[in-house]
């Protein structure tokens, strides 16, 4: 079982500023053990890369743009101490001639010290964000930025074997337009001797080019569920998207509604970029992470026995962390209702086991709203709250069960939502587990002590509660019996109260 006894870490603010070949950027973070929290995110499209490749020097105007950026974002962390702060650069800054002028001009300037990324640590930090993201990811991680993409191999929570290649949508030719037959031979002759190196059936795809094709495919095939983070596509229609997009102007691009208007420029030569990886590297699934080199960062600073909690448990526990409510019902419940449900058919696979100790731990997600409007809000809340380490189903998922902790009602919220992403067979077990919390929390007043007095069973085809010995008048009450049938009319199973 997925338990923590110990007691939730004190939280701390801390904050990445990135100086990209395409974006200057600043996200301040609240860390909560494994729990990564955005809190504050704002960017400059400076486009410091832009021109690099023919002139070999960051972009004139770029520089005056990251310049006023960081100014700002200097002024932003006016009083926090400087251990809290970690600036990077990456490609741009570190291919230009200039690039050592322009970081003793942001010191000048700002006093900001940044640290100058190699490409090997570039593709690593992208590689450990992914982790931060999944830690059951394997595969490869692409990370497309301006002016490069950073390749990683992931085999069993490491990074491994990172290459760089001048491959961003500026070293390629943007804002020019996009002449794809010449293109696409520069690419192929940058991919050509790495297919078998790289090759994978899973591609972890990170950077703000090939979030804004997700973003647009989500768009295009009407999908109901907009968060970019663990967003998946098909070998076909990943390069059915790219394809598309290659052979798209401007101005067309431009009346595509969710898009970056600033990424217009580069977004046909990114596409161009993922169709040829799917090709040499002989991708059959395409996942999108939100997680990048800035949350690499932080994973590498947690300490070991952070980096080992589970991200989803984390989050959730950090997101129903109320003060005077009880840190031990999320463990009280699981231990009472995860060997009930453990004995009933896995429809995750081997995460059925942490999606039943995620759903215990966001038991008190409602517990200061209305009783009017807890269900529906817990079921917005846990859809589309940023919390990492499960996919778009898990997601719908969790949130039909935190629904149902609230309520008996079987109409869900955004039944689009939940019908596209889950099965009738996931739709009922979520169903259930809610029920199941609201039972536990119910029968013992949210006491995991005196929960501990009743028991829980599945078995063949019957739902049986029972209390120890003494406590059956305090536990098993009318109240008690009716939530206990709603379990049970959620299996489809005969409910036993012994």
């Amino acid at each position: 079982m997925w338990l923590r006894g110990d007691n939730r870490p004190e939280g701390r603010q801390t904050a990445v500023i990135d100086l990209g070949s395409n974006s200057v950027r600043l996200v301040i973070y609240r860390l909560e053990g494994r729990a990564i929290w955005t809190i504050f995110n704002e960017k400059a499209l400076a486009g410091l890369g832009r021109g690099l490749p023919s002139t070999g020097r960051l972009s004139a105007d770029g520089v005056e743009v990251a310049l006023a950026a960081l100014r700002r974002f200097r002024a932003l962390l006016n009083g926090w101490n400087p251990d809290d702060i970690t600036v990077v650069a990456t490609a741009a800054v570190r291919e230009a001639a200039d690039g050592p002028t322009f970081l003793r001009r942001v010191k000048a300037e700002t006093g900001l010290d940044v640290r100058l990324l190699s490409g090997a640590e570039e593709a690593r930090y992208s590689a450990l964000g992914v982790i931060a993201g999944d830690p059951a990811a394997e595969g490869v991680v692409g990370d497309l930025g301006g002016s490069s993409l950073e390749l990683v191999r992931l085999s069993e929570g490491e990074p491994h074997d990172g290459e760089t290649l001048g491959l961003g949508p500026f070293a390629l030719g943007a804002p020019k337009s996009l002449d794809i037959d010449r293109t696409r031979r520069v690419i192929e002759a940058e991919l050509a001797p790495l297919g078998a190196r790289f090759r994978t059936r899973s591609f972890h795809a990170v950077g703000g080019a090939w979030r804004n094709l997700a973003l647009l495919h989500m768009e295009l095939s009407r999908y109901p569920l907009r968060v970019a983070h663990q967003y998946e596509m098909s070998r076909a229609d990943a390069v059915e998207m790219a394809r598309f997009v290659e052979r798209l102007s401007k101005s067309t691009l431009e009346r595509i509604p969710g898009l970056s208007k600033k990424r217009f420029d580069t977004l046909p030569y990114a596409a161009l970029v993922m169709e040829a990886l799917i090709d040499r590297l002989g991708i059959e699934r395409l996942v999108i992470s939100a997680y990048g080199v800035r949350e690499g960062l932080l994973y590498e600073a947690m300490d070991a026995a952070e980096r080992t909690q589970d991200p989803l448990l984390a989050g959730c526990e950090a997101l129903t962390a109320v003060r005077g409510l009880s840190e031990d019902l999320g463990p009280g419940l699981e231990r009472w209702l995860g060997p009930a449900f453990a004995n009933l058919p896995p429809l995750f696979g081997a995460s059925d086991g942490r999606l039943v100790a995620a759903a215990c731990r966001l038991a008190d997600i409602g517990a200061r709203l209305h009783p009017d409007h807890r269900a529906d809000i817990a079921f917005e809340e846990v859809l589309r709250t940023p919390i990492p380490g499960m996919t778009h189903a898990e997601r719908a998922f969790l949130a039909s069960a935190a629904f149902s902790r609230h309520t008996a009602a079987s109409t869900l919220p955004h039944a689009d939502v939940v019908n596209r992403l889950l099965t009738p067979e996931r739709r009922q077990r979520a169903r259930a587990l809610g029920a199941a919390v609201r039972l536990g929390c119910d029968i013992s007043g949210r006491s995991p002590l005196l929960l501990s007095n009743a028991t829980l069973t599945i078995a063949g085809d019957r739902v049986e509660l029972g209390a120890k010995p003494g406590w059956e008048d305090m536990l098993l009450g009318e109240q008690t019996a009716k939530r206990a049938q709603t379990l049970a009319a959620a299996l489809r199973l005969e409910l036993e109260i012994a």
